[in-house]
């Protein structure tokens, strides 16, 4: 990037009420993007895209939103970006990731080596879907030790892969804790090219968003009633 072109603040990582653990409404996500000074956001819902598809209707110009799905496997969770339709969970990380290259999209690790969550890929199977891995999340707000990210960083540079960041966020106060700068871009290939110069920017949310969240899910499953997607 040179310091005359426009630059793209994205966040790779985001919830809304679609995730069982978010009770985020989607003009609820774009109004907090847009004040925080995002450009660029995929939306990453829990095994669903149809909150990805109503923040893309409701999102103005200024704000580039990807279609993206986190997706519950047998063995962790991958993210597949530029989706067309959703993935269905429970397939193996294997099967997951050629449905996702099936619609041009690409393959993302979230978080794979917080060692906080149950959610990240098993090693064996980490090292199963190299072959199809396109991008390593280095950095998730989410994620407690710091170490943790060094680690995934270190796994993305042993094997070349592209680096990605975002907030996981599941409120929308997360929002704006981490942006990747990175050129403007139209297609998938001018993507992972502005990606691969693309710099890294972030902080961590405090653990107690964990907690929220957790409480959320929760409630969710005992409470159905009572856990209507409410403004805050």
């Amino acid at each position: 990037m040179t310091t005359n072109e426009p630059i793209l603040k994205a966040d790779f990582h985001m919830h809304t009420h679609y995730s069982k653990d978010s009770g985020t409404l989607p003009q609820e996500l774009v109004d907090r993007a847009v004040k925080v000074g995002l450009t660029c956001i995929a939306v990453t819902d829990h095994n669903a895209v149809k909150g990805a598809f109503e923040v893309r209707d409701l999102a103005p110009p200024e704000l580039k939103v990807i279609i993206a799905e986190e997706i519950k496997t047998p063995a962790g969770e991958v993210t597949g970006l530029f989706l067309q339709e959703e993935i269905p969970r429970g397939l193996s990380p294997e099967e997951t990731c050629k449905r996702i290259k099936e619609q041009g999209g690409l393959v993302s690790v979230p978080h794979p080596h917080d060692r906080f969550r149950s959610s990240p890929l098993k090693a064996e199977a980490l090292e199963s879907i190299i072959p199809y891995i396109d991008i390593v999340e280095v950095f998730n707000s989410r994620t407690p030790f710091l170490k943790d990210s060094e680690k995934s960083l270190a796994f993305a540079k042993e094997h070349n892969f592209l680096t990605g960041a975002g907030s996981d966020a599941h409120t929308p106060r997360e929002l704006g804790h981490v942006y990747v700068e990175m050129a403007p871009f139209e297609t998938v290939e001018e993507f992972k090219d502005s990606l691969r110069h693309a710099k890294i920017h972030g902080r961590r949310s405090n653990p107690l968003y964990h907690l929220m969240t957790t409480w959320l899910k929760v409630r969710r499953k005992y409470l159905p009633f009572a856990a209507r997607p409410v403004r805050r």
